[in-house]
């Protein structure tokens, strides 16, 4: 048995914590620079506001419907993610973090009744960090995510299912045909799994509902869609296909890329821009004990916006598997030197780093470098150790490597977020202050 633990309209809920004026009002959260809405309040749903629509095109609710729009504050919302998460971990033995803001816990030999245990929970949550959450409870983790997708939809829209099942639906305890009815209810669009291709060509073949999905045989799903659909009706029949992970692997490759608050058309920026982002890579490659040899470097301009086009990309080779951040800066600015352009206008650049490998490999080799270059390969781990603690505790960026230039809200490379709120959980100088 797994139950998946998903926080409601998660970033629009972290922020209402801490500005309860916000509740009931149409909210919405704004990518990076201000683009696109990536969370959407009820309200903002109700006005027919789709997941990454545009700014520009919805701004006008602004004046016409009271829509509030934020600028995303990724600081506070993972913050009160762990929070979250560490709650959920109560419901059973096991737990994988799907994401910021679902948790799939494992619910193997645990007794009792599962709704009430996860209300409980549920409660919790809501009332120690203020997040409201949903939880879905199945056999399998494709029933699972479906049974969230249920209790989140009839909690949202009184009507579309039994009224028992809002908030915490556990599709295991249903009878056989209130189970039925619950999946000839669901779109097969729904499915965890199922994306607007395969949906499209399934209801060409007159499987419309997850029931229809549900009743599909295995085999001709392989035959017509691949083993991945396959595996997704195995699921939806209760058999487990997809194991919990509850520790996952090192990533295989680690990426830090960013758009720009305004185009850049100058190389001191841009080169300030990869060696900050290849920082922030090499934080994420040491703490999954990694070292890599290799690392991509690219930018590009808006094929947005008037004016001449280029994308540009530069595999840098390193002389030997590292995770300094030093040495990873230096090898992004090289990158970015050799890159560069006059006369364009960029809008985008990130560092990818590749070819990674376990530290516990070393490579080795005679000492040949002339004295003047022997710094550059010298052992800094206890520095680097330094370097995290520093930014663990202080926040991200306390400590950075000087080609990065001048840290805070003025770079000229920096995101667009006019509308951030405070980091409220994190930063001393933004705690609120509760005031008699």
């Amino acid at each position: 048995m797994y139950a998946l633990v998903d926080g409601n309209n998660f970033y629009v809920s972290c922020e209402r914590v801490f500005r309860p004026s916000l509740n009931g009002r149409p909210v919405v959260v704004l990518s990076n620079n201000d683009g696109c809405a990536i969370a959407r309040s009820n309200e903002a749903k109700d006005l027919g506001i789709k997941m990454a629509a545009p700014w520009f095109k919805i701004r006008h609710l602004e004046q016409e419907s009271g829509l509030v729009a934020l600028s995303a504050n990724f600081t506070l919302y993972g913050d009160m993610s762990d929070r979250m998460m560490s709650l959920a971990a109560g419901l059973g033995p096991t737990q994988e973090i799907y994401s910021i803001d679902e948790s799939f816990i494992g619910l193997q030999g645990v007794r009792g009744d599962l709704v009430a245990r996860a209300r409980r929970v549920r409660e919790r949550v809501l009332q120690w960090i203020g997040i409201p959450t949903c939880i879905g409870i199945a056999q399998t983790k494709t029933l699972a995510k479906l049974a969230n997708h249920v209790a989140k939809t009839a909690e949202r829209k009184p009507g579309s299912y039994p009224a028992e099942l809002a908030q915490v639906c556990n599709l295991a305890a249903l009878p056989a045909q209130d189970l039925d009815d619950v999946l000839a209810a669901t779109p097969v669009g729904d499915v965890w799994g199922v994306g607007p291709r395969i949906s499209k060509q399934l209801q060409e073949q007159g499987v419309t509902t997850v029931l229809e999905l549900t009743r599909m045989d295995p085999t001709t799903a392989r035959r017509g869609w691949g083993v991945t659909l396959e595996r997704t009706v195995r699921e939806l029949q209760g058999q487990t296909c997809v194991a919990l992970d509850d520790a996952p692997g090192p990533k295989k490759q680690i990426a830090c890329t960013r758009s720009f608050g305004r185009p850049m058309h100058e190389l001191q920026p841009l080169v300030e821009a990869v060696s900050e982002f290849a920082g922030r890579a090499a934080e994420k490659l040491r703490a999954q004990s990694s070292l890599v040899s290799e690392l991509l470097v690219f930018m590009h301009t808006s094929p947005y916006r008037p004016g001449p086009q280029l994308s540009r990309s530069v595999v840098v080779p390193l002389r030997r598997p590292t995770d300094d951040t030093l040495t990873l800066a230096k090898a992004a600015a090289e990158g970015m030197r050799y890159m560069y352009a006059p006369g364009y206008r960029f809008i985008k650049a990130g560092v990818i780093l590749v070819d990674l490998q376990p530290a516990s490999l070393q490579q080795r080799e005679l000492d040949l470098d002339e004295p003047e270059q022997a710094c550059d390969h010298r052992n800094r781990s206890r520095l680097m150790d330094a370097m995290d603690a520093i930014n663990r505790r202080y926040g991200n960026g306390t400590v950075h490597s000087a080609s990065t230039g001048k840290a805070g809200p003025q770079r000229e490379w920096g995101m667009k977020q006019e509308r951030r709120t405070p980091q409220y959980t994190t930063r001393l100088e933004d705690v609120p202050v509760a005031r008699a």
